[in-house]
């Protein structure tokens, strides 16, 4: 017997409290599902990204007017997978009047004009970004301490040509030692080549390249890199070190990728200086890119067979016949041997790649 008097009065009590009715979400977590769509920011600023450290990214705002200031930001999480680099034209919002303690937010990245990258080593296809939108390289060597590698320069020249970038080069201590026998390495490339010495610096002629220009250095460690970069920016304060004189090798003083103004007489442009590289793997690199950067030999390329090399024992190679007919002249067969070394470059690359 139960103690209840009426059973079916009971459920008809607990009528007002049936749950059948009630809607509940598919989200097992209870919160609102992320929509994909983002805002607009159609009220975000462009500036240009100077530099990075640990997360947080230093970008000039209103670049040449009269509101020019320097701002702190982080990153959205959406960008968390993609490189942003100095040199980045970024588009930011929040906080950007650059009061101190404030923290704005890059949303996105302007397109590149240009992309400077380099490999761990020559299998290796995973890229590192170095620098965007620079026009231009200039790469710094010096005539000695340390001894100057012409296959490093020939792997900065590859690099800028595949990036469609300018460049340049410099040699330094030149009152240590004679670059002439290394300058001839270069010989038929368009390169403009600036000699410094310690007491010579051709600050002047330097500096007047760099007008109107983003200019990417380049070198090895202890070629003089930084030394130069603060002669030119003054307020630069890169720290500058030494060679080590029992391995030859210099030591990394500038640990960081940043751009630094350069005012000149005629006008200004951005120097943005790298740490030093003992090594520059081309693993990302087009080989059709480089042979597209000598114009008039890419123009006799185009009779040669299918998947040829333009090496040295290329055959049919137009390249190779029209010079063994002497159409190229003196210029021509010096472009024509710049550009076999680059290449061969390749070549070695596909000989010590696994499996080979």
């Amino acid at each position: 017997m139960s103690w209840l008097d009426d059973a079916d009065d009971l459920e008809d009590d607990f009528e007002d409290f049936d749950e059948s009715s009630i809607r509940t979400r598919p989200n097992p977590k209870a919160n609102r599902p992320r929509t994909k769509r983002r805002p607009a920011h159609e009220d975000a600023q462009v500036g240009r990204v100077l530099g990075v450290d640990r997360g947080r990214y230093s970008v000039l705002l209103g670049e040449g007017t009269a509101e020019e200031r320097m701002i702190t930001t982080t990153r959205a999480r959406e960008l968390r997978r993609m490189p942003i680099v100095t040199g980045d034209q970024a588009r930011v919002v929040g906080d950007t009047s650059g009061d101190e303690g404030t923290l704005a937010r890059i949303i996105g990245i302007v397109d590149r004009t240009s992309l400077l990258r380099r490999s761990a080593d020559d299998t290796d296809q995973v890229e590192r970004v170095i620098v965007a939108n620079a026009d231009q390289m200039l790469v710094v060597v010096a005539a000695a301490d340390p001894e100057p590698r012409a296959r490093l320069v020939d792997r900065y020249l590859v690099a800028a040509l595949d990036a469609g970038i300018r460049p340049l080069l410099v040699v330094t201590k030149t009152d240590i030692a004679d670059p002439t026998e290394f300058l001839t390495h270069f010989d038929g490339l368009d390169l403009r080549v600036f000699t410094s010495a310690q007491d010579e610096m051709p600050l002047e002629e330097i500096g007047d390249a760099l007008v109107g220009h983003s200019t990417v250095f380049v070198g090895h460690s202890g070629v003089g890199k930084s030394t130069l970069v603060n002669a030119l920016v003054p307020s630069a304060l890169r720290a500058t070190g030494h060679v080590n004189q029992v391995t030859g090798r210099g030591r990394h003083t500038s640990s960081s990728t940043v751009s630094l103004r350069y005012e000149g007489a005629d006008g200004t442009g951005w120097v943005i200086d790298t740490p030093g590289v003992r090594s520059f793997g081309l693993g990302h690199v087009d080989p059709a890119n480089i042979l597209a950067a000598f114009t008039e030999l890419a123009a006799i390329a185009e009779d040669c067979p299918r998947g040829c090399t333009h090496l040295a024992d290329a055959p049919d190679c137009a390249l190779i016949e029209a010079a063994e007919r002497g159409e190229l002249g003196e210029t021509g067969r010096a472009r024509l041997d710049s550009l076999q070394r680059l290449l061969q470059t390749f070549a070695d690359k596909a000989d010590q790649a696994p499996g080979r």
